[in-house]
This record gives structure tokens, C-alpha cells and sequence, in this order.
């Protein structure tokens, strides 16, 4: 049985994010992705403390998928170290999760 995950990325320009998601879902990577267009991010960068304005996607997939998802995103986001985390999905509805297994490729 295959894993639901999900993979959040985030981005300066929400944009860039749906584009790079419509290219995922298209290439059944991922089955959904749910964009927010603001969120303020907090982090240490290069040994001081940064405070940007980004977007943030919640991509809906397969854990098997989530090595392609990265290295998409390490080839195509504009950020040198983009935030790729992938979260497991503890339980879901049965239907949602067919629905995503059905939108994805098997790996």
C-alpha cells in the first residue's frame, strides 16, 4: 500500500508556485496542490536571523513520488535551498486517498 504524504514548498511568488504546481499535477506527480499566497517566514539564513513575505504550496501525493518532487524543485526553484518537507498522512477518507493514488503514478 502506497503512503500519502504531504510535500510543502514555498516560494517568494505565489506565481511561480502555481505554475510549477500545474506542471506536478499535470505530470501526475501530485494530485492537488493547495497554494497560500501569504505567509511570513522567520529562519536563519547565512548566520542571521531573515524575515521574508513567500507563498507556500501543500502538494497532495504518494511518498514514492517524493524524490522526483525534489529534484524537480532543486532544478527549477529560484531559491539556492528550497524548502521541500514532506509530511506523512497519519489517516484520510478512504475516498479522498483513492482519489489521490488514482491521480498519481504508481512508482
Amino acid at each position: 500500500m502506497d503512503e500519502l504524504v504531504d510535500v510543502t514548498i514555498t516560494a517568494e511568488s505565489a506565481d511561480w508556485l502555481a505554475a510549477f504546481t500545474r506542471e506536478l499535477v499535470s505530470e501526475r506527480l501530485a494530485a492537488c496542490g493547495n497554494i497560500v499566497p501569504a505567509v511570513r517566514s522567520i529562519y536563519r539564513w547565512e548566520g542571521d536571523v531573515s524575515e521574508d513575505a513567500e507563498a507556500l504550496v501543500i502538494l497532495h501525493t504518494r511518498r514514492s513520488l517524493v524524490p522526483k518532487i525534489i529534484a524537480l524543485t532543486n532544478d527549477r526553484h529560484p531559491y539556492d535551498t528550497p524548502q521541500v518537507l514532506a509530511v506523512p498522512v497519519v489517516d484520510s477518507d478512504p475516498d479522498y486517498r483513492a482519489w489521490v493514488l488514482d491521480s498519481t503514478d504508481a512508482e
